[in-house]
């Protein structure tokens, strides 16, 4: 029996995207894993692979269409030896995932019915739509041990309902409800010249995620500034003796150490806010904003307040390049229990930036120049730069996002502290 190919969710809050490019060809056989399509969500380009085998029978969505909703069928595979265009023809209707979750949502799951075995694939392969994968995976569930009501067996998102996880997962809590965003004014030209430019999924991504952090969430903004004399011999100093090694540091590498460690020495500042609770991370992942073709997007330093500079180093350059090429995976962009966005090389003195939720805060780093500066007691010229950091006030009070501030202040001030 033929089967439907539908637009994967590859990251939670995808509905649609572009499908970039056919990997495949109508006849090619393909089997379990083959990469079938280069998708293109709001943040990155992704491999789309099969999870059965067969024959393309036929390809329903053009390579390069864009805005192509999440569930919608874009091909159709035939079993080995039925007729390709039989199986065009009386290929079922798409019993996959749903698009993501809509107001009506299922009640909770049903007394269990009986059910198969959990179906495997060829081998030990469990048979599981690529949403199941990642629900499961967020979920903390073994797929091995739930059975599929798809497609010969095939574990669908619905049959992820009611399943307990295999080990504890962190509670969340769904945030207040708020009030609804105004729908944005009709653009008005004027008479003046000018050309329309469609906005791009990145771009819609980010003026929704934005406007509904500035409405949502109460920013409280400090700000201090920081001397880098210091920072910025030590840094020499380590580039030195890292030469060998072809890595070199940039100073926002070290920052971002800096604010990992702060993070650690100020946990009340290392949360996210959740409804009725918190969550209080145990280690600091950094977000870094990178500007990209297009828009912006903010990989993650994984572990910032024990990885070593030097791996800060690598590790952030790796993926620089990759967000630029539209590679990271979601686990590389999604997440962070806080960001820092860096403008210095621009030359702006100083700004303040918007939180990316669910976070807690952001810091943002201003230019280093030279600057009239008190050091004991006398007026000298020093390397200062200007921080600010934006803290959700209804999970940070003022007063611990003082401390973090000074805290980040004297880790710059006297490096070698952070790197003990």
């Amino acid at each position: 029996m033929s089967k439907t190919i539908q637009m994967p969710a590859l990251s939670p809050t995808m509905e649609e995207g572009t499908l970039a490019k056919w990997l495949v060809k109508e006849g090619d056989r393909v089997s379990s894993g083959d990469l079938l399509a280069e998708i293109e969500t709001d943040k990155a380009t992704m491999e789309f692979e099969a999870v059965d085998e067969g024959v393309v029978a036929q390809i329903l969505v053009a390579e390069g269409s864009e805005g192509v909703k999440v569930g919608t069928v874009i091909a159709i595979i035939a079993e080995e030896g039925e007729d390709s265009a039989q199986a065009a023809k009386t290929a079922p209707a798409p019993k996959a995932d749903p698009v993501p979750p809509k107001a009506e949502a299922p009640a909770p799951a049903p007394a269990p019915t009986a059910k198969a075995a959990p179906a495997k694939s060829t081998g030990d392969r469990v048979k599981a739509s690529p949403l199941a994968r990642r629900l499961a995976e967020a979920k903390g569930l073994d797929l091995s041990t739930i059975s599929g009501s798809g497609p010969n067996g095939r574990i669908v998102k619905a049959d992820l309902e009611g399943s307990a996880p295999a080990a504890p997962a962190p509670a969340r809590v769904s945030a207040p409800a708020t009030i609804p965003a105004a729908a944005p004014a009709a653009a008005q030209d004027f008479g003046i010249p000018h050309e329309v430019i469609k906005l791009s999924g990145m771009r819609k991504t980010i003026a929704r995620r934005l406007t509904e952090s500035k409405q949502q969430v109460p920013h409280i903004y400090l700000t201090v500034d920081v001397q880098l004399d210091k920072l910025l011999k030590l840094r020499s100093e380590l580039n030195a003796g890292l030469a060998s090694r072809n890595v070199k540091l940039s100073v926002n590498d070290l920052l971002i150490k800096a604010l990992g460690v702060a993070l650690i020495q100020v946990p009340e500042c290392n949360v996210q806010f959740a409804g009725d609770q918190m969550l209080q991370f145990k280690r600091a992942d950094i977000s870094v904003a990178v500007s990209i073709p297009g828009g912006l997007i903010t990989p993650i330093v994984t572990e910032a307040d024990s990885k070593g500079v030097a791996a800060i180093s690598t590790a952030m350059k790796d993926l620089a390049a990759r967000a630029k090429d539209g590679k990271l995976k979601p686990e590389e962009y999604q997440g962070g229990t806080a960001s820092l966005s860096n403008m210095g090389m621009f030359g702006i003195r100083q700004f303040e930036a918007v939180i990316n939720p669910p976070q807690g805060m952001i810091l943002a780093i201003g230019a280093g120049e030279k600057r009239p500066f008190v050091i004991d007691d006398s007026l000298q010229i020093a390397t200062v730069m200007s921080a600010t950091g934006s803290f959700d006030h209804r999970a940070i009070d003022g007063a611990d996002g003082a401390r973090l501030m000074q805290v980040f202040r004297e880790l710059v001030e006297n490096p070698m502290g952070m790197l003990a």
